[in-house]
């Protein structure tokens, strides 16, 4: 947003609300319009069921997106994200079907989210290779092992209470949205109510600057790898839920849906920059965007270049607005 008077500036500090729209004006434009076209597109996009449905469905992109925000403004990137969402819903369906408690079994995957989190963040750290390299090898090794622990198959689910996590509804509203609404709501006190968060923020700003203030710069990278494996292992657990199996499968391509949601809500692919609210501004225009062209019968190869153009789109958008601020 662009400086203004004082007294505006003090305006918007005292109306956040002002200053999310002000701030994401474009993205919120571009939403607003994407609505209006599908609406008089189709028949069934401004209906009850199908909002519902929009929103049951950017679940999992949503906790994706969250911990891609937190990854991308540390300034790294997190290309494990679709094969934890796999892994971890093989383990989940795995555990329960072999006795585990279904809390027990829920509690082991966000553990293994974690552990590869931590195997993530600690190479990056400490060895200083490029998360872009690090990430996209352990995309491998993760679905690699979900497909060996499987042998490639699927895993049936069995189990009514389990299943009912990613299916039921409470007052009429998925529970998966409750979900994600807590969620969004202890991530949001982790990023802007405490120190940790703030550290979050100098380190992508200027990693150097951040060092020299004393941040513990490779202990905070560590365990903001690990806070993206574990929401991707959740929302592995709800989609193992709602499709009633584990499958080594789930979660392909998810990454390129988080980042574009992260990016289109103003997350900086340079680090420093990004927010809760508007990475779900994002997950609603993706979303939105996929429902309206499976409405409208487009194919999903076409659906695929579409979103490319998107990532594109809005990676440029990026890219261009920072070489105005150094300008």
């Amino acid at each position: 947003m662009r400086e203004g008077s004082p007294a505006k500036q003090n305006i918007l500090k005292r109306n956040p609300v002002s200053s999310f729209v002000l701030s994401n004006l474009g993205v919120l434009i571009g939403l607003l319009v994407l609505c209006l076209i599908l609406t008089f597109a189709t028949d069934f996009f401004l209906t009850g069921k199908n909002l519902l449905t929009v929103l049951r469905q950017i679940c999992i992109n949503v906790l994706l997106a969250f911990g891609m925000t937190f990854v991308l403004i540390v300034g790294g990137i997190d290309l494990t994200v679709g094969s934890v969402v796999g892994a971890s819903g093989v383990a989940v369906v795995m555990l329960i079907e072999a006795g585990f408690p279904i809390p027990a079994a829920i509690l082991c995957a966000l553990l293994l989210g974690a552990v590869i989190g931590l195997i993530n963040g600690a190479i990056i750290a400490y060895t200083g290779m490029p998360a872009f390299i690090v990430t996209l090898s352990m995309q491998g090794v993760v679905r690699g092992l979900a497909y060996i622990i499987t042998d490639g198959r699927s895993v049936a689910s069995s189990d009514k209470v389990f299943t009912k996590l990613g299916n039921s509804y409470l007052w009429g509203i998925p529970l998966p949205i409750y979900i994600v609404a807590v969620v969004m709501i202890v991530i949001s006190i982790i990023l802007y109510q405490t120190r940790f968060g703030r550290r979050m923020y100098a380190i992508g700003g200027n990693p150097v600057a951040a060092k020299y203030t004393g941040i513990k710069t490779k202990g905070i990278v560590v365990k903001v790898y690990i806070i993206s494996a574990v929401l991707s292992a959740l929302a592995g657990v709800i989609l193992a839920s709602r499709m009633y199996s584990g499958q080594p499968t789930a979660g392909q391509g998810y990454e390129s849906d988080a980042i574009a949601a992260a990016v289109l809500g103003g997350t900086s692919f340079t680090g420093g920059i990004g927010t809760i609210g508007c990475t779900l501004v994002g997950a609603l225009v993706i979303g939105i965007l996929s429902n309206g062209l499976n409405l409208l019968h487009i194919s999903s190869y076409v659906q695929m270049v579409i979103k490319g153009i998107v990532i594109i789109l809005a990676v440029g958008i990026d890219l261009f607005k920072n070489r105005n601020k150094e300008n």
